[in-house]
């Protein structure tokens, strides 16, 4: 036992070093931590499959939600419109150009022939289907987001009038964004498969698709891991009106 030295044979006392009272200090942190996480958790698993559960039915619940307060809306929105029609009897000339104005935004339904891509996932137990090919990673068997850009671009170059993806109509607006698996579109969620309609020329759109390089790549996964991949022909299909908001938001530079 070490002494002082200006007192023999007493015991030293031990100091308290800076080292030692941050030590001290991050573990009374950590004990905190773990009391504030068994008091949130009252004694459940945190990371319970009921948990996880109930998040993604608090998702399509709120998804399905959101479905009916578009179609709420929607129809509120036809009944201020009759009402203006009624009020202020625009001229036959307004109408025209007001109905032009409406199907060039999207917020009619539109009727034409045109064709429609569905994208599936591959089997989580997909293995190679051509030799010398590694074996897939997770993300090579799942559709993202840029399959589904890619797709959406391809059609718009190629002419089309109209675009739905799933049952929502795109317009100016519209982001097609993917979390994980999943489609976020305009406020619901969706899961693969992924259809995308489109009115339009048929010959041309498909030429479209067909010259996509960004479709020539994920073909090559369709070929290598069993993505899905379909396009069906039709003679005429009706897309939906958009009905969301159409409210922009934007930036404003900061006045000196």
């Amino acid at each position: 036992m070490s002494t002082t030295a200006g007192s023999p044979g007493r015991p030293s006392r031990p100091r308290l070093r800076p080292v030692r009272l941050l030590t001290l200090v991050v573990f009374a942190l950590a004990g905190l931590l773990f009391w504030l996480s068994f008091d949130t958790a009252r004694g459940t698993n945190l990371r319970s499959d009921d948990s996880m559960l109930r998040l993604s039915d608090l998702i399509q619940e709120r998804s399905h939600k959101n479905g009916l307060q578009d179609e709420r809306n929607a129809g509120l929105r036809a009944e201020v419109d009759a009402l203006a029609r009624r009020d202020t009897a625009p001229s036959a000339g307004a109408e025209a150009r007001l109905k032009a104005l409406e199907k060039s935004a999207g917020s009619r339904p539109l009727t034409g022939p045109g064709l429609t891509v569905t994208l599936t996932d591959a089997p989580p137990n997909a293995t190679p289907k051509i030799p010398g090919i590694p074996d897939p990673q997770p993300n090579d068997l799942v559709i993202h987001q840029q399959d589904l850009q890619a797709v959406v671009n391809a059609l718009w170059h190629g002419g089309a009038k109209g675009i739905k993806v799933m049952d929502q109509r795109l317009i100016s607006t519209s982001a097609v964004r993917c979390v994980g698996n999943t489609l976020i579109l305009q406020g619901r969620v969706y899961s693969p498969p992924y259809k995308i309609t489109a009115v339009g020329d048929r010959d041309a759109l498909s030429r479209a698709l067909t010259a996509s390089p960004a479709i020539q790549n994920y073909l090559q996964y369709v070929n290598a891991y069993g993505l899905g991949w379909k396009v069906d022909q039709h003679e005429a299909v009706t897309l939906p009106g958009y009905s969301g908001t159409v409210d922009l938001h934007y930036a404003q530079p900061v006045k000196p």
